[in-house]
């Protein structure tokens, strides 16, 4: 991989996001607003719940991973489809980027485009509501980057999709996290659901990455276990993604289509 090409196309979205105020506007308004909201939500149940009496941070906490993923996902889909929309993907190939490069540059600048809007949010946390995520400690750092590497590798299916499917595909990508949700029991056990739901939650890495959430802040133990297996789904369904992708652009340059993926 050539380092200068991927440092190319970074600056190319890290400038058609930092020179926008827009843009800035839209990635830190909406993670300040729901973390807000989820903020007097916490509060409240604090308040009128004996399970989360003893952590008045549990749903607020879940609710910042939770924007991190969601924003990751939707930031890694929203620069591929920036060079679909604005038809510059075919032009990639030009300087020539190879599939590596130009997915290694989208990976890093939907990081930055996260991190935009998240620590904002982060940072309303404590004078309002008097509570910080980085109680959780030195796990923060692995639910971060598990959460991080399965936002991405959303992102690379609903990529894949929009490579083999066309434009048509683009509403998938809105949906994807929402599909997931109830799945991942971001604001609840895993217990909650039905049996035949548990066992699709399961192989998720999201399920144990919140219910070590919940474990650290109620119980205060940490359980390197949930971690360890969160990573070890990460890296499976990362790598199915990876070769999806590559599959989908072959696909679509043989049919042909890919000259016309942004009409």
């Amino acid at each position: 991989m050539n380092i200068t090409r991927i440092y190319g196309l970074f600056l190319r979205h890290f400038y058609l996001i930092t020179r926008s105020f827009p843009r800035i506007l839209d990635l830190i308004y909406w993670p300040s607003i729901q973390i807000t909201l989820w903020g007097f939500i916490s509060n409240f149940f604090a308040e009128h719940s004996s399970y989360y009496s003893g952590a008045v941070g549990v749903i607020l906490s879940c609710a910042i991973l939770y924007d991190f993923l969601f924003r990751t996902s939707i930031g890694f889909n929203m620069l591929f489809l920036e060079e679909i929309w604005s038809r510059n993907f075919t032009n990639l190939f030009i300087a020539p980027m190879k599939i590596s490069e130009i997915i290694t540059a989208l990976v890093i600048t939907a990081l930055i485009r996260a991190l935009i809007g998240l620590i904002p949010a982060i940072l309303l946390t404590s004078p309002l509501f008097g509570i910080s995520i980085l109680n959780l400690g030195l796990p923060l750092a692995f639910l971060f980057l598990s959460l991080y590497i399965f936002g991405i590798t959303l992102g690379l299916f609903v990529s894949a999709g929009l490579l083999r499917f066309g434009p048509s595909f683009e509403n998938i990508a809105w949906s994807t996290m929402f599909l997931l949700a109830p799945f991942g029991c971001i604001y609840y056990p895993v217990e909650i659901l039905p049996e035949i739901f548990q066992s699709v939650a399961f192989a998720l890495p999201l399920v144990y990455i919140f219910e070590e959430t919940r474990n650290i802040l109620v119980n205060g133990i940490v359980s390197y276990e949930n971690i360890r297996i969160a990573l070890s789904l990460n890296a499976f369904y990362f790598t199915v993604a990876i070769a999806t992708f590559y599959f989908s652009f072959d696909k679509a340059r043989e049919k042909g289509t890919l000259i016309n993926i942004g009409e």
